[in-house]
């Protein structure tokens, strides 16, 4: 909001705020008076409503009362009674309840005792009852004399109250009209709020009516509703409205002039530090008067004169520093490319400093400084030098001696006196950057921005002791690690968590680099301190989110993932694929034996085996508890089945050591059952395929272990495949999912033999159950790429193993 539109708004606060006080304060004067009238007049109302009802009901009693009397002829007395117009009605009932004499017209039932409880349903007549006896006092029966209830009878009460009355129907539900003086009007709204009230309670209606629900209660047994309407005069409120409306654009129109007078000299100002603002500096306010706001545009004049001088100089400056910050910003925020974001820090560096070159160096593992990132570093070496990449050891020369001691350096270089193996300039600056946590071993190279490490790998040493035994050259000898460089210089990185070195060269002018580049320098070299970190804290944390963390294999999380994108690759391209689910038979034996370390070291020595006997492309997972499953890409039922053998056997064979106590390793023998399913022939899905596998590792259960078992499930919708005899190999030797040239009877899947292949028909491969082998009968017998070269590291990253499944007998 602007001054003067902020002294407006004061002056209407000083001005309206008392008419507005005022205002409401009549009105809810008037308000409260009117409902106390109302209230009062209502509770007049309700006094005179329960006279009339006990004066009506003490008539019946009189009347029932004569009717008793009349000894001899009770049913003459009756009549009498009803002539006289004492009741409506009079009814003889004897000791059993029977009616005897009703006196003709009646009120209609039902009739509401005036003592009794109240009934529920309209209420038609209200009723007294008395006893009738003989000269004895024995009891005859009883007499009910009665008068009815109708419009009539409502109509007097109105009268008496002088309020509107309505007799409710007492049954369930909302409320409904038997009788009532209200208008049509008004009828509804008055309903709406009885509806809302208990006995005896008071409301308002919007449309100004006054609401009192009385009864029934005990001398009062008629359920009724008295309102009256409010005594305010109806426009009251829009009289008020108005002359606060009227008051507020009378005091709108003398607060805008004020404001306007005394503002105009602050919005002279205030236009010409909006066109300063823009950009124009030749702005001036002018002077009009000595006083306060004369003197401020006296000294605005003289400060855009004085700015002037030094915006041309700076604009240039600034635009490039502020365009070098905003892409810094931009790739450390959206990014985790490590040499991207170096880059960018580098090239900022440059144009920060006003350096021609220039490199951004990380600390590998061996204590081995490695330029990632460099800008105008060619030409800058000897001739007979030319490497491809910048490598200087940690404590060697200027840039492994700022590494090693986390202490800046700058300064002049003769060309000639540059160390081996850096490039050759004639001004220098450095700086060292380190972890943003604070002191602590050096973490090695950063490992690139990609997919996770596979399991068992990893990256990252700590830098300690000598690192180059030959001296630097000029004033740069070889520096030995902390303990060996004689402490460090105030202002310094710890060196023992020292990540790399930003180093630039030659500043442009041929001066040297100053304090307040190395401040620059420093800022950079902090941004990629926090990169560093950042994309390795990130690569971790994707790597532990995808592996198991006792076995290093892929854990359940990207076993799903996987087997997903798998069952897709192999339909895009008609390939097979075979999944293989493992379990070591009665490994809680081995936990209750030995113990659980035992079982921990169990499971690491069988997932370094299973690494060991699969190729590079299968996946191995630990699906949770002893259950593995093995992705075999490219691999039909019969490859499956030469994996599974292989595999059976590495377990079988070599016992695993284990210490059930400590420095007494005891060796421990483990089988392994294996299921084995394959896409597409026996599911059409990466879950059913999954629950096929699993049923056939039930199956080898069954069999009694130690064996493998291929799933017995048939896809429903494709054909089953038969295997060729002596098919051809396909070009590429992977094995299809499709017709088979020439068929061979299916044997049942209990019965089903893993055969191995080769180019020639002539090799053997043993059984599932151990029995004898069978000779291959075809060159597709073979699974492509199982061999001598095998990866012994197959896996992933991780996230915690998935929990075991139940084990149903195992």
């Amino acid at each position: 909001m602007t001054l003067r539109g902020r002294l407006t708004a004061a002056f209407l606060a000083v001005v309206l705020g008392p008419v507005l006080l005022g205002a409401l304060f009549v009105a809810s004067t008037l308000h409260s008076v009117d409902r106390s009238r109302s209230i009062e007049r209502l509770a007049v109302a309700a006094a005179a409503v329960r006279t009339s009802v006990d004066a009506l009901c003490q008539q019946l009693r009189a009347a029932a009362d004569a009717v008793a009397l009349g000894r001899g002829d009770p049913a003459g007395a009756a009549a009498q009674t009803v002539s006289r117009g004492l009741a409506a009605g009079v009814v003889l009932s004897d000791v059993a309840g029977r009616i005897t004499y009703t006196t003709p017209g009646a009120p209609a039932t039902p009739w509401q005792e005036c003592a009794g409880a109240a009934t529920s349903g309209p209420v038609r007549a209200l009723t007294v009852r008395v006893d009738l006896r003989d000269r004895a006092g024995a009891t005859l029966g009883t007499v009910a004399a009665a008068q009815p209830v109708d419009p009539a009878f409502v109509a007097r009460l109105a009268a008496v109250t002088g309020v509107a009355v309505t007799l409710l129907d007492n049954g369930a539900g909302p409320a409904r009209v038997t009788h009532t003086t209200e208008t049509s009007e008004v009828r509804d709204a008055v309903l709406a709020a009885a509806g809302t009230l208990d006995d005896e309670q008071i409301t308002e209606t919007a449309d100004g009516r006054y609401v009192r629900r009385i009864g029934p209660s005990s001398g009062q047994p008629l359920p009724l509703v008295l309102s009256v309407p409010s005594e305010q005069p109806p426009g009251l409120n829009t009289a008020l409205v108005g002359a606060v409306v009227l008051a507020a654009l009378l005091a709108v129109l003398a607060a805008w002039r004020l404001a306007r007078v005394t503002t105009r000299p602050l919005v002279e100002l205030a236009a010409a530090v909006d066109r300063v603002a823009d950009g124009d500096l030749t702005a001036r306010v002018p002077v009009r008067t000595r006083d306060e706001l004369g003197r401020l545009a006296g000294a605005f004049n003289r400060m855009t004169r004085e700015t002037g001088s030094y915006v041309a100089a700076l604009t240039s400056s600034r635009d490039q520093l502020r365009g070098h910050l905003a892409v810094l910003g931009d790739t450390l925020a959206s990014t985790h490319d490590l040499q991207r974001i170096l880059r960018v820090i580098l090239n900022s560096a440059i144009a920060a400093t006003g350096a021609r070159a220039g490199a951004v160096l990380l600390v590998e593992p061996g204590g081995m400084l490695v330029a990632q990132c460099t800008d105008g570093l060619d030409g800058r070496w000897p001739e007979e030098e030319t490497p491809t990449t910048l490598r200087v050891p940690v404590g060697s020369g200027m840039v492994g001696a700022v590494a090693a001691t986390g202490v800046p350096q700058r300064g002049r270089m003769d060309p000639a006196d540059v160390p081996a193996g850096e490039p050759r300039c004639r001004t220098y600056i450095a700086v060292p950057f380190a972890t943003p946590a604070g002191p602590g071993p050096a973490t090695g190279a950063a490992v690139p921005s990609g997919v996770p490490a596979p399991p068992g790998g990893g990256s990252g040493s700590t830098v300690a002791g000598p690192t180059d035994a030959r001296g630097g050259a000029g004033d740069f000898p070889t520096v030995e690690l902390p303990g060996a460089a004689g402490g460090r210089t105030t202002g310094g990185t710890d060196p023992a968590a020292a990540l790399g070195v930003l180093a630039l060269y030659d500043r442009l002018g041929a001066d040297e680099f100053d304090d307040d580049d190395l401040v620059t320098l420093r800022t950079f070299a902090s941004h990629a301190a926090v990169a560093v970190e950042n994309v390795r804290g990130h690569e971790e944390a994707q790597r532990l989110s995808l592996t198991d963390p006792l076995t290093g294999l892929w854990n359940y999380r990207y076993l799903r993932e996987s087997i997903r994108r798998e069952v897709e690759r192999a339909s895009r391209f008609g390939r097979m694929l075979s999944v293989l689910a493992l379990d070591l038979d009665r490994f809680k034996a081995v936990n209750d034996t030995y113990g659980h370390p035992a079982g921990d070291t169990v499971l690491t020595e069988f997932a370094r085996r299973l690494r060991g006997e699969i190729r590079e492309v299968d996946l191995a997972f630990r699906q949770g508890g002893e259950e593995f499953v093995l992705l075999l890409p490219e691999t039909d039922a019969r490859g499956a089945a030469i994996v599974a053998e292989r595999l059976g056997a590495a377990i079988r064979d070599t016992s695993m050591p284990v210490e059930s106590r400590p420095g007494s390793p005891v060796p421990v023998r483990v089988t392994v059952s294996i299921g084995i399913a394959v896409y597409p022939d026996h599911a059409s899905t990466g879950q059913q395929v999954l629950e096929a596998a699993d049923d056939a590792l039930y199956a080898a259960k069954a069999a009694g272990r130690d064996t493998y078992r291929v799933s017995a499930r048939r896809q429903t919708a494709a054909r089953e495949l038969p295997v060729p005899a002596a098919a051809v190999t396909p070009p590429d030797g992977l094995p299809r999912a499709g017709r088979a040239t020439a068929p061979v009877r299916a044997e049942p899947a209990a019965s089903i033999r893993a055969e191995a292949a080769a180019p020639t028909c002539t090799d053997e491969v043993p059984t599932g159950d151990g029995s004898a082998p069978e000779p291959a009968t075809g060159p597709d017998a073979a699974r492509p790429g199982p061999g001598p070269t095998r990866s012994a590291a197959g896996g992933g990253a991780s996230s915690g193993p998935h929990p075991p499944r139940q084990s149903r007998g195992r």
